[in-house]
């Protein structure tokens, strides 16, 4: 069974937020799972485009898990996805908020 590492609430930097989202398919997957703000998605209900390798979906997945950016949770065969909003809001208020607003 995988183990998911989250970073914690500190260790969460503006240059990993940013960095994990200078990917424009990384930006469509939190803006996903953004629109279920306080709910949860399957890697795959929250995948940017149905075409995509699972490899590369969960790579994705991975990043914006180190930097911080959500939380994924093991659920029966499915693993859940979450925007670590609270902790995000707390540690660089308004950034979601403005980065989304901005996104293509």
């Amino acid at each position: 069974m995988s183990r998911f590492v989250h970073p914690t609430k500190e260790d969460i930097t503006l240059a990993g937020v940013l960095g994990a989202l200078g990917d424009p398919m990384r930006l469509k997957i939190l803006k996903k799972l953004l629109e279920r703000r306080h709910g949860h998605l399957s890697c795959s209900e929250a995948a940017p485009c149905t075409e995509m390798a699972k490899s590369t979906l969960s790579h994705h997945f991975r990043i914006l898990r180190d930097a911080g950016l959500i939380r994924t949770t093991k659920q029966g065969v499915e693993n859940l996805n979450s925007v670590r909003w609270d902790d995000l809001n707390e540690r660089f208020p308004g950034l979601l908020a403005v980065i989304m607003k901005f996104q293509l």
